[in-house]
């Protein structure tokens, strides 16, 4: 092997960035950050609403879903990124951490060290927040984290509508409590996206001891005498680690590259003719996902960003956005949202809402030709189990990314009344001066089976993915609680896979999070 580091970090997203950045902090320890994808030179990557972009095609790998059983065979488009910064430089830049009773649980199943306490230090290290601080925010991290600069008044009329319904506003949903409408704050920094990569590599890629590889897609991770000792590229190069391997590919790439490495269950890498390293039958088990579900409003009026389709009203956004630092390209699109109950006897709010300051707005939803709103909705702690699984060893073809959406009839149960509430939310007096009629859902949809119906045709993922290489104290588990590899030495998976059971809210500032403590753990298992 040519060239030689303490570190190769494999996957430039949110959680690989950040190992990059805090490991490179020691001197003596070089580092190698891996990336398939390329640089984020595009200015779409850096324009807040850039993001209606990105679920279309730019910076992904344009994967899919195999047909899910429980949805009438639908194939879901599965927007994985394909760039340095990962999630975080294509997603809608919503900075929610979940509900601290997920953490919690994660240590009641075994995972000494990742309750609500042991990672709320890690939250607030990572966040320059431009409008909280204390015992639940940080200010001076590398993350920007900022209130939305750009909502328009049909936000204000969102948040009455839900209190007609009983729905209370809540000014920081990552605070004390996370129960309500609220504007979600944003990973942006001065009116610019603040992407993993720009917080933690960009600032740092001059230190002598850290390497970053665009463009460089890893075939296999090399294991010699059940330890990790580096990688092999696609193109035949090796690079050779001599302290540890760590894989931040994603909840779908991680398991990916470990079973075309020989690493997974032995009886599906035999079929597929790939020599068996390490037999671990629940790499690639335990994929869970939030399945978003949408209600469309066509409007009386120019009350959304849709009328800066048209592209005389977009050269006027973008010189407003030159010139100011506001208007629609200043906005993420989603800035606005909350989180209450379907079932109101859960042990905290077990739906999301994202309110789409637009239609059309991701690949596949519908847009309405006079200008519309969208408001999404999503069950938050699905039962429902997936696999990620491979197509073949083949390393340029897509994996087989099954979600199992629905497989649960409490799933099913719980995402027909999150829609249900959207509906009456957007139905309510405050919003009327804005809202010409519903399209979506519709008067047509009225019982159960037609809202199964709509929703096998009118859904999407919440871009959400986690747990496919979960951690735990158990024998079974993919990862220990230090995230080291379970069966091979000099290994770690840190991203959103290894999460036991996913999060109630969007992922991203989590991934950041575990980046954050897994660096701590690493630089102190190095220490002895």
């Amino acid at each position: 092997m040519a060239e030689g580091y303490d570190y190769i970090i494999i996957g430039a997203g949110s959680a690989g960035c950040v190992l990059a950045g805090r490991l490179s902090e020691d001197p003596d320890a070089t580092v190698c950050l891996l990336e398939a994808g390329g640089r984020d030179r595009n200015p779409l990557y850096h324009l807040p609403a850039g993001f209606a972009k990105m679920t279309k095609g730019i910076g992904s790998w344009g994967w899919e879903t195999v047909p899910q059983r429980h949805m009438k065979g639908r194939i879901f488009n599965y927007t994985q990124a394909k760039v340095i910064g990962g999630g975080s430089a294509i997603n809608a830049q919503i900075y929610t951490r979940g509900n601290a009773l997920d953490y919690d649980e994660w240590r009641q199943r075994g995972c000494d060290g990742w309750g609500y306490e042991d990672v709320l230090p890690y939250f607030r290290k990572a966040e320059d927040n431009d409008t909280f601080e204390g015992r639940y925010h940080g200010k001076g991290g590398p993350l920007g984290v900022s209130q939305p600069i750009a909502p328009l008044p049909i936000c204000e009329a969102y948040f009455e509508a839900a209190a007609a319904l009983g729905i209370p506003r809540n000014e920081d949903v990552t605070g004390e409590t996370q129960d309500g409408v609220a504007y979600y704050q944003l990973t942006q920094r001065n009116a610019r996206r603040s992407s993993a990569a720009m917080a933690y590599v960009a600032p740092n890629e001059g230190r002598a001891n850290l390497t970053v590889k665009t463009g460089a897609q890893v075939r296999r991770i090399v294991v010699e005498a059940e330890r990790a000792t580096g990688v092999e590229l696609t193109d035949g190069t090796r690079l050779r680690a001599t302290q540890e391997v760590l894989l931040s590919s994603g909840a779908i790439g991680s398991p990916r590259l470990l079973q075309m490495s020989g690493v997974g269950p032995a009886d599906h890498l035999e079929e597929l003719g790939i020599d068996v390293i390490c037999d671990q039958p629940q790499v690639g088990e335990n994929l869970q996902d939030h399945l978003d579900l949408y209600c469309i409003s066509e409007l009386s009026g120019p009350h959304s960003y849709d009328r800066y389709a048209k592209p005389h009203m977009a050269a006027l956004a973008g010189m407003q956005y030159l010139f100011t630092r506001k208007g629609p390209v200043a906005s993420s699109l989603f800035e606005t949202g909350g989180f209450w109950y379907a079932d109101p006897d859960a042990r905290s709010p077990d739906i999301q809402f994202h309110l789409g300051l637009g239609t059309g707005i991701e690949k596949g939803v519908e847009a309405m030709p006079q200008g519309g709103v969208t408001l999404n909705s999503c069950y938050l702690r699905p039962r429902s189990r997936g696999t990620v699984r491979l197509a073949s060893g083949d390393p340029a073809q897509a994996p087989l990314i099954d979600p199992n959406y629905l497989q649960d009839p409490q799933d099913r149960e719980m995402s027909i009344r999150g829609l249900k509430l959207t509906q009456e939310i957007m139905a309510q007096a405050p919003l009327a001066r804005f809202i010409k009629a519903e399209r979506l859902p519709g008067p047509d949809v009225k019982t159960d089976q037609d809202y199964y119906d709509f929703i096998c045709a009118h859904s999407k993922t919440s871009h959400h993915c986690a747990g496919t290489c979960r951690m735990g104290s158990d024998p079974a588990a993919v990862v220990d609680t230090r995230l080291r590899f379970n069966g091979i030495a000099g290994l770690r998976v840190v991203d959103a896979s290894i999460m036991p059971t996913v999060i109630s809210s969007n992922t991203n500032a989590a991934a950041i999070m575990i980046g954050e403590k897994a660096a701590d753990m690493i630089r102190a298992d190095a220490r002895g």
